[in-house]
Formats: structure tokens, sequence, C-alpha cells
């Protein structure tokens, strides 16, 4: 396998715990949590694996600038800001709509970050990407050498954080002596299940890597996770993931950001059995789903990868609602 340049940010591996509570809440098999909540940069979670890569190329080729975007509570972009610090990039950030107020905690971190924040003025998050081109193009006409990502950090790069990731996981299974059956994540931008699909393909495991859509219709969904994890098989010369290896279930709910019933119950369950924190926009529908897999039958064991999201899990709890990423 080859590995892509890398600037180390996270503190790896992240634990892998059994949640014995709350697996006898859910009626569940045997069920593992594996805590990129706590991959110890910038309250990045799942951010961090991506992060390492995509400022590691922008170093390899010389780039001085980092340029990416999202909404105004993402955490990608806060951890983005924090990454091109350790780097020594300069990071511009083009966020959909207008400043809000208060900030939220993650724009707050990502200005503390250092960043240089823009902001679109219209509230589709769609308006981002010609914006990023355009505060791309500004920085190359002032001499300056820019490395776009794209919202979420969705990129082969990106995802390559995840395909690595699997065989981290794969060591402390077989240190529980664990096989499971599912595997378990949020899916936004697709680049975390679609790094975890192609380092399970290329590593001959046989369990099921489920995403839960939080944003897109599944079909779309799935389409840019199989275009991911087929970009990212290539860069790492892997073996080329099929579209039958891609599972996606819907658990948007009311709305892309918005809480779900489904979710805020699983979050309520994880917080009285585990004392674990969930996001209401990826991490909390993610284990609704898993909850809802182990009541229609899913054997085990089971792995629910927790991405992260701690401020806007706080933000939840403090009343000032979820703050969302790309």
């Amino acid at each position: 396998m080859s590995r892509p340049p890398r600037v180390p940010l996270a503190a790896l591996p992240t634990p892998l715990q059994r949640a014995e509570r709350l697996e006898r809440a859910l009626g569940a098999p045997p069920l593992y949590l594996k805590r990129d909540d706590l991959t110890g940069f910038a309250l990045a979670g799942n951010k961090a694996r991506q992060l390492e890569y995509l400022v590691g190329e922008a170093a390899a080729l010389g780039c001085d600038s980092l340029v990416t975007g999202g909404g105004p509570g993402s955490n990608f972009c806060q951890a983005a800001a924090a990454a091109a610090r350790i780097a020594g990039l300069r990071c511009v950030l083009v966020l959909y709509g207008r400043e809000p107020s208060p900030p939220s905690t993650n724009l707050a971190l990502a200005r503390a970050f250092g960043a240089e924040v823009r902001f679109t003025g219209r509230p589709e998050r769609e308006s981002v990407d010609p914006a990023l081109e355009a505060a791309a193009a500004e920085l190359e006409a002032a001499g300056c050498r820019p490395y776009r990502v794209p919202r979420g950090g969705a990129t082969a790069v990106g995802a390559a954080g995840y395909a690595l990731a699997v065989a981290e996981l794969a060591a402390q299974l077989e240190t529980e002596r664990v096989t499971p059956e599912l595997l378990v994540v949020a899916a936004g931008s697709g680049g975390t299940q679609a790094g975890l699909v192609a380092g399970t393909l290329a590593g001959g495991h046989r369990w099921r890597v489920v995403g839960a859509s939080v944003s897109r219709p599944v079909t779309e969904c799935a389409a840019r996770v199989l275009a991911l994890a087929r970009g990212t098989a290539a860069l790492l010369g892997l073996p080329a993931p099929a579209a039958g290896q891609v599972e996606v279930h819907d658990v948007r709910g009311p709305g892309y950001g918005i809480a779900s019933i489904e979710g805020d119950q699983a979050a309520g369950l994880a917080a009285a059995t585990e004392g674990l924190l969930l996001d209401p926009v990826f991490s909390a529908k993610a284990l609704g789903l898993l909850a809802r897999l182990v009541a229609e039958g899913a054997g085990g064991p089971l792995v629910f990868w927790h991405t992260g999201g701690i401020p806007a899990a706080l933000a939840q709890l403090e009343g000032s609602g979820p703050c969302s990423d790309p």
C-alpha cells in the first residue's frame, strides 16, 4: 500500500471500547465503540485523520495557503484552520449564509486559529463551491499558491486517512478476539465511509461498512461514497470497491442539520448508559440507525465509529441548536 504525504495531527490509535451498558439497553449483540471523538486535535474528531493527508499534500506541493468552506458551524472548517496553522499555511474559509450572531463555537475556534472567514450571503450549501474557486483565484492573482479542499474534505486524499485507519481497527479487534458483522458510521460528504470501504476491502475483512446518510438521498450518497472509495483505492494502490460494497441508509429525519427523534433518543441513551456525547447532526443519527438495525434483527458483534462533533453536542445541550458541517 502506498502512503501519501502526512502531517501528524491525531493522537493515534484512538480507543476501541466495549459498550456493555449501551448494548444491554438496546438489546444488542456485543457492541464496540471506535472513539474517533478522541483524536485529540482541536475538537476535530474524524476530521483530524482526513486533514493529516490533506495538509500533507498541500505541504508536499509547496502550497502556502489552504482554501475550504462549509457551514457557519462547520466542524471541518475549524479543524482545517487549526491544521493549516500547524502546517504553516494561511487559511481562508468560505461559509454559506451570513455572519451568525452570536457565532457558533466552531466559528469562534476557526477565527482563534487564525482563519480568514468569508460568507457567501446565500443560504444554499452549494453557494460555497463557486465562492471557493473565486477565493483561490484571488489568492493566485496575488502570487499565492492555494490548496483547494472541497466541503467536508471529501477527496481521495482525505479519505485515505480512513482507508489506513482500518488496519488500526483490525489490530484492536484481533486483540479483543472479535470479528464484527457490521461497522456503522455517519456519512455526510462521504469521505469517512469511503475510506473505510476501501480499507476493509483491501484488508480482506468480512464486516459490512454501513453508512448513515445525514445530508443526501441514499442513491446520491452511495454514488459519492463509491466514487471516493474508488479514487482512494487508486491513490493507495488498492483493489477498486464495487457498488455492492457500499451500503447506505437514510437517517436525515426532518432534514440535514436538524435533530431527529431517532437520533435524540439514541443520544440520550448513550449519555445515560456510557457518558457518551453524540452530536445531533452526525453521530446521534448514526447510532439511531444502529439501534434500528438491532431492532430489525442485525447480528453481531457490532462496531460504532464515533466521528466526533463535540462542539455541536454541547451546543444542543446548551440550547443553541446543532452546528453543521458541509
